[in-house]
């Protein structure tokens, strides 16, 4: 499963790029996060209850970042285990461009799914996963809005 899509958010970069580096803000971005504990700049794990269609588990997962290319550009790695209902794994790449005051925020991400979550059908969990990056995106840019305008 492949996602791409940009969102426009009301803060320079290098304040962008800061927030996506800060685990709290994260935390509170993330759909169903529980608890997100940063172990250096580049490793992160994250405990995240998700219900996808009947589906409701609760996922451990560790993150790797790669910031060589900071801060216009990162990508991180990951991979999530959901017990019996399954895992994930998969990464991202993320592009952010001045755009005036404001930045774009460009990202492609992919996964691939295993487990009782995997037989749900690739359009329910492909809608799903539309809809988690969503939201990520969505709350990430309105504290990076409310953090601006402090």
């Amino acid at each position: 499963m492949e996602l791409n899509d940009e969102i426009l958010i009301n803060a320079p970069v290098s304040v962008v790029y800061a927030a996506l580096n800060d685990p709290k803000i994260l935390e509170e971005c993330i759909p169903g996060c529980e608890e997100l504990i940063k172990y250096s700049d580049t490793e992160l794990e994250a405990k995240v209850v998700l219900k996808v269609g009947p589906v409701k588990a609760r996922f451990l997962g560790n993150v790797v970042l790669d910031t060589s290319g900071a801060p216009h550009q990162f990508s991180l790695t990951g991979n999530g285990n959901g017990g019996v209902a399954g895992f994930a794994k998969g990464g991202a790449d993320v592009i952010l461009e001045a755009d005036g005051e404001n930045t774009l925020l460009k990202y492609t991400a992919k996964a691939d799914i295993g487990g009782k979550i995997a037989q749900l059908g690739s359009r329910l969990m492909t809608s799903t996963a539309k809809k988690l990056a969503g939201k990520f995106f969505t709350r990430f840019a309105e504290i990076v809005d409310e953090k601006q305008a402090v």
